[in-house]
């Protein structure tokens, strides 16, 4: 599969079976999310593998009720380690680590993995669940596994929308 097929094919899966992620293909994904690039190389990130189904169940209850990330066999939360800007004025916690999920969720659909990326959960509780230290930030996260549906592709705005060149 190629980067193209990948972005073409992925989707938000919120129904997973309950077949297990091979150690082989979850070690292939975090490998992915390790390589990402980031601000000055700095790596500004952690990755937290969760597969107990009751930790799971706890960090549904934390993404308000999103039921879905219980059902998957296994979760990632993507942490950034310190937080400083850009001369841009952009954070690099928050640049760096979605830097790395994006490479998850493609290294992941060329798997045949699903993955959905959470950002509406409550980060305190995620973080008391999984003994994450108060300097830790918590980004985001998603299940992982192996999808139980289908989605079709939602609609996108078209190109004429949203590219410019040279100029606004």
């Amino acid at each position: 599969m190629t980067v193209q097929e990948a972005i073409l094919a992925r989707r938000s899966i919120r129904k997973y079976s309950d077949r297990p992620v091979e150690p082989e293909k979850l070690k292939t994904v975090l490998e992915a999310a390790r390589l990402a690039p980031s601000a000055k190389n700095e790596q500004n990130w952690l990755f937290i593998v969760v597969q107990d189904k009751e930790k799971l169940a706890r960090l549904a209850e934390a993404a308000y009720g999103q039921k879905f990330v219980a059902e998957a066999p296994a979760a990632i939360i993507v942490c950034a380690t310190s937080r400083r800007f850009m001369a841009c004025g952009q954070p690099t916690d928050t640049m760096d680590c979605s830097i790395a999920m994006c490479f998850i969720l493609l290294q992941a659909q060329e798997l045949g993995l699903g993955t959905c990326w959470l950002g509406r959960f409550d980060a305190d509780k995620v973080k008391k669940i999984l003994n994450i230290p108060e300097e830790i930030s918590v980004i985001a996260m998603t299940p992982l596994g192996y999808p139980a549906e289908s989605p079709a592709a939602r609609p996108r705005k078209a190109a004429e929308e949203v590219i410019r060149y040279e100029s606004f």
